[in-house]
């Protein structure tokens, strides 16, 4: 083949959509498998302060393991008993809440009938239907729902194991990656993965602090407001922003719905809304900058699409892994030449002169002020 041959680029891109084809297939056919192994992956490096600082201080990697892990599991189980005890008292007041639904829905069309002069009827029907599918947790909705559970307990008993032994053997991954590479690239490749493992760490224990401060913030508002289960719902809210951006969004959505057509004035859902855009600026803005750092490093645009694609593939778990798999991407994207177009795209430089900063709106309002 001659050294000047170039394959022409409708061919490059069949290649390419081959193998995005061929990679989207593999992840779907076995995500059962997959995603309990990344995720396991992800809380291996939550665990891994604990447990070297238990390995630096004398205890054996085995029992340093076994006791983050434990640590772990208990943290987990109590949220879990905590969430199991205040779903109880919820579902015992679900009878009551079908029958505030009602009764709001049709205040809520009576006052729109008398301002606008129309009637709503299929509307005002549409609407009672979808509120009563969303707080439809009857018998037979809950056999339905725990016919799936099988997969779910597989994938949460699986996972203790998994933590164990990608912590145990973490040394031996590092030289089993070492070895496939020459050794003339050894040193850029140790800083590779000493940047991934450094960013994945303060990745994992900052969502988790962010998320354990919201969960006491968004508690202690929907008590403040008056809201019934404010600590189910502050939870539930919380443990949401382990998603990035869609996280709050989709963690107020049951708490609004709850304020507005459960409670008995329309007031609740208007401090729920104000509550959420408290929380959403005050955790953008000063909770994960500050907590989560920037070693992210990653673009609000791309990290949006990560969250979409993950979603598509895998569901909530897909959502939650995405944007710590997209950072890993950028930080080879910056080491691997060949790759060094992903890394910029994904990457948070390139638009510093249209950036809002403290400098340019100080000069800004000089020059209003100068005028």
């Amino acid at each position: 083949m001659p050294k000047n041959f170039k394959l022409p680029w409708v061919v490059w891109a069949t290649v390419w959509m081959l193998f995005i084809w061929l990679g989207y297939t593999m992840l779907t056919e076995f995500r059962n498998y997959l995603y309990p192994l990344f995720l396991g992956g992800l809380f291996a490096y939550l665990l891994y302060p604990l447990a070297n600082f238990l390995e630096k201080k004398g205890i054996p990697r085995i029992l340093s393991n076994i006791f983050s892990i434990l640590v772990g599991l208990v943290i987990v189980s109590g949220v879990s008993f905590v969430i199991y005890k205040q779903v109880t008292l919820f579902l015992q007041d679900i009878p009551q809440m079908q029958a505030n639904v009602s009764h709001n829905i049709n205040q809520i069309f009576k006052h729109l009938n008398e301002a606008t002069g129309i009637q709503s009827t299929d509307l005002k029907n549409s609407v009672k239907q979808m509120t009563s599918n969303v707080l439809d947790l009857s018998g037979a909705n809950l056999k339905s729902t725990f016919t799936h559970t099988f997969q779910t307990v597989f994938t949460i008993g699986i996972m203790p194991v998994y933590v164990f032994f990608l912590l145990y053997y973490r040394n031996k991954f590092r030289e089993v990656l070492l070895m496939l590479i020459s050794s003339q690239k050894h040193k850029i490749a140790t800083r590779i993965i000493d940047d991934i493992n450094q960013l994945v760490v303060y990745y994992m224990t900052g969502v988790f602090k962010v998320v354990t401060i919201l969960a006491i913030v968004n508690s202690l508002g929907f008590f403040i407001i008056g809201i019934k289960h404010a600590l189910f719902l502050g939870i539930l809210a919380a443990l949401m922003n382990f998603i990035p951006y869609y996280g709050t969004i989709i963690g107020y959505f049951f708490p609004l719905f709850i304020a507005l057509f459960t409670m008995n004035s329309p007031m609740y859902a208007f401090w729920v809304v104000v509550q959420f855009a408290l929380v959403q600026f005050t955790e953008n803005n000063i909770l994960t900058p500050n907590i989560v750092g920037s070693h992210v490093k990653l673009n609000p645009f791309m990290i949006i699409l990560a969250i979409t694609l993950g979603g598509f593939v895998w569901g909530l778990p897909g959502m939650f892994i995405a944007v710590p798999m997209a950072a890993v991407i950028r930080v080879l994207g910056e080491n691997v030449p060949a790759l060094e177009p992903v890394g910029y795209l994904l990457g948070s430089s390139g638009t510093e002169e249209h950036s809002i900063t403290s400098e340019k709106i100080s000069r800004f309002f000089k020059r209003i002020f100068k005028k």
